[in-house]
């Protein structure tokens, strides 16, 4: 879809000005060590990572990529990979935070995604995540009748999609529910949410040992 990774950075301009980009701020504020994002776009959450991350981006479209890379250079310690969320480059339990914002609405496989985070997370890492999601009473309704329009003009976006049961398989998320006024009702609402990667089970000790 060419046409749309052009497009993008406009259609969210005002958003990103005002309340989107306030809550990009908030979520990413504390990261620290090595950080991957997935899905990340054209590099909206770039300006708001802290200086001494070491920042991978994982894009797989190559269009978006490409604006991506160029944001990119400006940001020292920034690596971009041209990877799926599915399918991440990384080895297990190497990084600090996974963050995903706006993106498992449009991933292919949203539970191999969540899984190939936990997997690249060390035990007592953050997976971070802003998502619109599936609603409840007419809105819910509204989503499923758009969401095949949604999908052919939205880059694959699915409206009506609840990313939390992937998330719950591996741990118990820290999540709010918001519903910004700005954001049109289809759209609605939004899950802001942190999960912290188990510590593995002790082995047991047997007695005198």
């Amino acid at each position: 879809m060419a046409w749309f990774a052009p497009c993008y950075d406009g259609l969210l301009a005002m958003a990103e000005a005002g309340w989107l980009g306030d809550l990009r701020r908030e979520l990413l504020a504390d990261v620290a060590g090595v950080v991957v994002e997935l899905g990340a776009g054209t590099g909206a959450n770039l300006p708001w990572y802290p200086p001494r991350v070491a920042l991978h981006l994982t894009e797989p479209d190559p269009d978006m990529r490409e604006r991506l890379s160029r944001r990119a250079t400006t940001r020292p310690g920034t690596t971009v990979h041209a990877a799926s969320a599915e399918a991440l480059p990384f080895g297990d339990a190497t990084v600090d935070v996974v963050v995903c914002t706006l993106v498992l609405c449009s991933v292919a496989d949203v539970d191999r995604a969540v899984d190939e985070a936990f997997r690249v997370l060390r035990p007592g890492g953050v997976l971070l995540f802003v998502e619109h999601v599936a609603s409840p009473g007419w809105r819910g309704r509204v989503q499923r009748g758009l969401d095949p329009v949604w999908q052919a003009c939205a880059g694959g976006c699915h409206l009506h999609r609840d990313p939390l049961p992937s998330i719950r398989r591996h741990a118990p998320p820290d999540v709010r529910t918001s519903w910004p006024r700005a954001m049109p009702p289809f759209l609605q609402p939004l899950q802001i949410g942190r999960v912290i990667r188990p510590q593995p089970p002790r082995p047991a000790t047997l007695p005198g040992a």
